[in-house]
């Protein structure tokens, strides 16, 4: 189903394979056609997850230009959605970095009040971390998507009890791994937040035999 300002460059979908949400499609597509091997894959990669994988979504937000969330088009690669048994929801929103860099990036000055707002809210953020990450930085794209995660947490309906943010990557990809590294380091608490290597994912034998295979040789170097 559509969401609402949701859209795709169908033509890079298709021809730019190294694109987030190709690889994103191609990762995580035989999850979305069968939950229980969604739920098997999730805990294999995340154990502590709660719950159970009810449906996984890509190019997901849960409301772009919601003042309620973050009041922007950020959107996770993959999400999945967790049933939490309670009546409430949980969320391993992923994003997957294959070729990009930790490029300088400044949050949208007219929204940054919302940022700020969501980050002091959520309490995970070290004392000066905001200052740091509010301005031009590397990790500024790191931090808006995390704020989408922390703000579908703090939402008034309180449909979202449990959440994670995990950046996917290749191992070799120094530049994000270093990333990850120093977002952490702007973390008191670090629950909602992680990173996953492309091959650690791969390595968990989780995905179909000839998923896995075709992945490998695709975008794994020999």
């Amino acid at each position: 189903m559509t969401e609402a300002h949701q859209s795709f460059d169908h033509q890079r979908l298709w021809a730019d394979l190294l694109w987030s949400p190709t690889l994103a499609f191609n990762l995580f597509g035989d999850l979305a056609a069968d939950s229980a091997l969604a739920d098997r894959a999730v805990h294999t990669w995340w154990p502590e997850t709660p719950g159970t994988v009810c449906d996984v979504r890509f190019a997901h937000s849960p409301g772009r230009f919601d003042a309620a969330y973050l009041n922007s088009l950020r959107a996770f690669d993959a999400a999945f959605v967790l049933d939490l048994g309670d009546g409430t929801h949980g969320i391993v929103g992923v994003a997957v970095k294959y070729h990009e860099w930790m490029k300088p990036e400044t949050p949208k000055p007219s929204n940054l009040r919302r940022y700020v707002e969501v980050a002091k809210r959520s309490g995970v953020f070290a004392r000066g971390a905001i200052e740091a990450v509010k301005g031009r930085s590397e990790l500024a794209v790191m931090w808006l998507e995390h704020l989408l995660l922390l703000s579908m947490l703090q939402h008034p309906s309180g449909a979202w009890s449990w959440g994670r943010y995990v950046v996917v990557h290749p191992a070799g990809n120094s530049s994000v791994a270093d990333g990850c590294a120093r977002y952490r380091e702007l973390l008191v608490e670090q629950s909602t937040f992680g990173s996953l290597t492309f091959e650690d994912l791969l390595d968990a034998k989780v995905l179909p035999t000839r998923t896995a295979t075709a992945l490998r040789g695709r975008y794994v170097p020999g």
